[in-house]
């Protein structure tokens, strides 16, 4: 049964973390399913993305039953590493992404949040990372991203320290960018939503990935992807494809005067 619905609609990308009964909480499946469900965004006609959670919570994190029973190894090769393609796939979709925080965001939910390019919580959301309370690390990005995102400081309190932030707190130290009356978020993240719309697609796209590239998120695959749109914009591949076809050696010296 799919714990994250996908549904696509006026351009609109909507993202349903569907686990209501343990707050959204992250297995095994749901990490498999959020990268498939990222694939299936990027290839898709959305323009902007709506990131929310079914119930009374955005999403707890890791389900604590999905991952305390693997040994060393499996956690870090299998949990850990897969957490992060999942994530990293979310965070680098070509289309902004519009977290809606009505519930709480501890842990790997918080590191979830940390993905979106816009983060709108209610008023009574708190949100941290207790990680090291249990003997474990921030390990989906909690280090790195949250890093690059939030700063190193407020990092330092909620994963050495335990500091647990109000959605007002978080407000003030860049955890989240704006925060509504209880029950408003999902309509605070439809307006965001519609000013994206109403911009340059393929700008709004180029942009975020310029702006990636620069947070040190994805400088590989920005410059690269940058670099092959104009080859494939080129005369030449038109060239080096029609001489592979008929079976002849390339002349890239045509249309060059």
């Amino acid at each position: 049964m799919s714990r994250i619905r996908l549904s696509v609609e006026g351009g609109v990308a909507r993202l349903v973390l569907d686990r209501p009964e343990k707050l959204n909480a992250l297995d095994v499946a749901m990490v498999d399913e959020l990268a498939l469900r990222s694939r299936e965004i990027e290839r898709s006609g959305a323009a902007v993305v709506i990131l929310s959670g079914e119930g009374r919570a955005f999403c707890a994190g890791g389900d604590i039953e999905a991952w305390s029973g693997e040994g060393a190894d499996a956690f870090g090769r299998h949990w850990v590493r897969d957490g992060h393609a999942a994530f990293d796939a979310l965070a680098r979709l070509r289309q902004p992404v519009i977290a809606v925080l009505d519930g709480h965001a501890l842990g790997g939910g918080l590191e979830l949040a940390a993905c979106a390019d816009l983060r709108i919580a209610e008023a009574h959301v708190k949100v941290g990372q207790p990680e090291t309370g249990l003997g474990i690390i921030p390990g989906w990005s909690g280090t790195q991203r949250a890093v690059r995102r939030f700063g190193p400081q407020v990092v330092r309190r909620m994963a050495l320290f335990g500091e647990v932030f109000t959605a007002t707190d978080a407000l003030a130290l860049g955890l989240v960018d704006a925060v509504v009356d209880t029950g408003g978020a999902m309509r605070a993240a439809e307006d965001a939503a519609a000013r994206v719309l109403c911009r340059g697609p393929r700008a709004t796209e180029l942009a975020k990935m310029m702006i990636a590239a620069a947070e040190g998120e994805e400088v590989g695959r920005v410059v690269e992807s940058l670099a092959g749109s104009l080859a494939a914009r080129s005369d030449d591949l038109a060239e080096g494809l029609s001489a592979f076809r008929a079976k002849r050696a390339p002349d890239f010296r045509k249309g060059t005067d």
